[in-house]
């Protein structure tokens, strides 16, 4: 079973040359780096990793691409695109000349850029990803109304919602995924399983919340329901080591191999696409 973790960052330290942008911190104090990454997947079961660019290194894709370029069948990219900036419309017609890059991740959740989806700033680059088949991570918490009226409007394009599409701060009896749920009509949207150890205070396997990631599992089917971790986080906010991540599922969860297949790897592998071999 192909099991594709989808989406995590990894990082360097800042130097001179290249700085961290203003203001912004890893979250932890010793970077990840794509090395260290694979000796933690391969200790977890974990054969591929979509790679993000983390927000404190900018925009740039360059270190997700040099993992990529070393280790081809382990790493892929979804890149950040700078909706907000002209350059943006003429870097998404080549985006995906290069190679192991498969899409884009964008957010929605900063005081910056939440109403980006609201005001106009992103309309340009809805059509654009649809045209040119470039699926869209993106991390919106608090605008999946407006993600689901671009949905609507552009069915051909592949939207993945991270994060299960929660609240930072749902937690326990507050885990409640509905306004993610409603967006389960649209077949064009995804939601990714990631941070799940951040929303219990209850120790693994998590019991007190097995039953809110059902149901959202659910409602989008195994086929667009896509594993993953964002580790870096997910190590520094919670005690669930990698292989517990893997093992909720595999062996917590009660979900027949066929639907674990899908949720691990298969369904992520056919959205995006990244062929398996």
């Amino acid at each position: 079973m192909l099991i594709i973790d989808s989406g995590l960052h990894i990082w360097r330290a800042p130097t001179a040359e290249r700085p961290w942008m203003p203001g912004r911190t890893a979250h932890l104090p010793e970077p990840i780096s794509y090395e260290n990454l694979r000796e933690r997947m391969q200790d977890a079961g974990v054969d591929r990793a979509i790679l993000i660019p983390p927000s404190w290194e900018g925009d740039s894709s360059e270190y997700s691409l040099e993992a990529v370029a070393k280790y081809p069948n382990r790493f892929a990219v979804m890149g950040r695109i700078p909706i907000d900036k002209p350059e943006g419309r003429q870097m998404i017609e080549t985006w995906k000349d290069q190679p192991g890059m498969l899409g884009v991740r964008l957010t929605f959740h900063h005081a910056w850029d939440q109403d980006w989806i609201k005001n106009g700033v992103a309309d340009w680059f809805w059509p654009a990803a649809e045209r040119l088949k470039i699926p869209v991570m993106m991390n919106a918490p608090t605008v999946l109304p407006e993600v689901g009226q671009v949905a609507a409007r552009h069915p051909d394009l592949r939207i993945i919602i991270d994060h299960m599409g929660r609240l930072r701060g749902m937690k326990d009896q507050t885990l409640r995924p509905d306004k993610t749920i409603a967006l389960a009509k649209y077949p064009n949207v995804h939601v990714k399983l990631t941070l799940i150890s951040e929303c219990t205070s209850a120790e693994y396997p998590y019991k007190n919340i097995q039953p809110e990631v059902r149901r959202l599992i659910d409602a989008f089917s195994p086929r667009r329901s896509f594993w993953g971790t964002d580790l870096s986080v997910m190590l520094s906010r919670s005690t669930c080591t990698y292989r517990q991540a893997v093992t909720l599922f595999t062996e917590e969860m009660g979900y027949s191999k066929g639907d674990q297949e899908w949720i691990l790897g298969r369904g992520l592998a056919e959205c995006l696409p990244w062929p398996i071999k």
